[in-house]
């Protein structure tokens, strides 16, 4: 048990988690929580944040939350600069917020294109611009995407979402050329149909799920809690030398 501790354990490491509120970003903050890492939780609704933060705290984890609005390149530089004011510089930077906007692609408007890059693209551009020097001077980092099955490929309308994912993954292999010789690993965490918030046009759909279901290898759909082993990992030394991949957590769905 003290070599897995040794391997895996964030002991006296801070992590930033954006969208830690819910689904799976709330699951990778309460993962890094259990693993040892000081986090703070990046989201804009501020009761589901508060909730999120109580619920690490009483289970005896150091977390805090920050309010952020990522649909602006002032309200993400005032996010980052709030959060790191929290625990200091980041070690671990997870950016799992997005929002899921698809109407057709002919009824696809400007303002709903220029939100989903700002909040799915940008913000985790310019937390990377503002957190990944930082790590890579300190010679120890890890950036962890969530990105889309909709990076690879197209359906259900993928439009401006699938795109911004897409060019997320492409973000991931650019900031690992970067950082990675400086002891900065980056990846994407790829999943199949979760059942979660963002995923609510689907999920109510009881057909919809038991069909996307049936195409995974394991029979079922995702839970916001795969994601915990594979972000402890990516956020550990124990994936040192793991970058720049696109790690599918989907149950067999991209291969099936």
């Amino acid at each position: 048990m003290a070599y897995l501790d040794d391997l895996f354990s964030l002991s006296g490491r801070t992590a930033l988690v954006t969208g830690g509120s819910s689904g799976i970003g709330k699951a990778i903050a309460r993962a890094l929580a259990r693993a040892g890492a000081s986090v703070v939780i990046v989201a804009r609704r501020e009761a589901e944040r508060k909730a999120a933060v109580d619920e690490l705290t009483a289970a005896g984890a150091e977390a805090g939350g920050v309010s952020g609005d990522l649909s602006t390149r002032e309200g993400i530089r005032a996010a980052a600069e709030a959060a790191a004011a929290v625990y200091g510089e980041p070690d671990i930077l997870v950016n799992s917020a997005g929002i899921n906007l698809r109407p057709p692609l002919s009824e696809l408007t400007e303002d709903v294109w220029d939100r989903t890059m700002a909040v799915n693209l940008e913000a985790p551009f310019l937390l990377g611009q503002r957190f990944g020097p930082g790590m890579a001077e300190r010679g120890f980092g890890r950036i962890i995407h969530v990105t889309s099955q909709q990076a690879h490929r197209a359906f259900v309308q993928s439009g401006a979402y699938g795109v911004s994912k897409g060019a997320l993954e492409s973000l991931a292999r650019s900031q690992a050329e970067a950082w990675s010789p400086y002891g900065v690993t980056v990846n994407t965490l790829v999943p199949g149909f979760v059942m979660t918030p963002l995923n609510v046009r689907l999920s109510s759909d009881p057909a919809r799920v038991a069909e996307l279901a049936a195409r995974t290898m394991t029979g079922r759909n995702g839970l916001a809690e795969d994601f915990e082993g594979a972000a402890v990992f990516l956020a550990s030394r124990a994936s040192a030398y793991v970058t720049g991949q696109a790690i599918f957590v989907d149950g067999g769905l991209s291969v099936h």
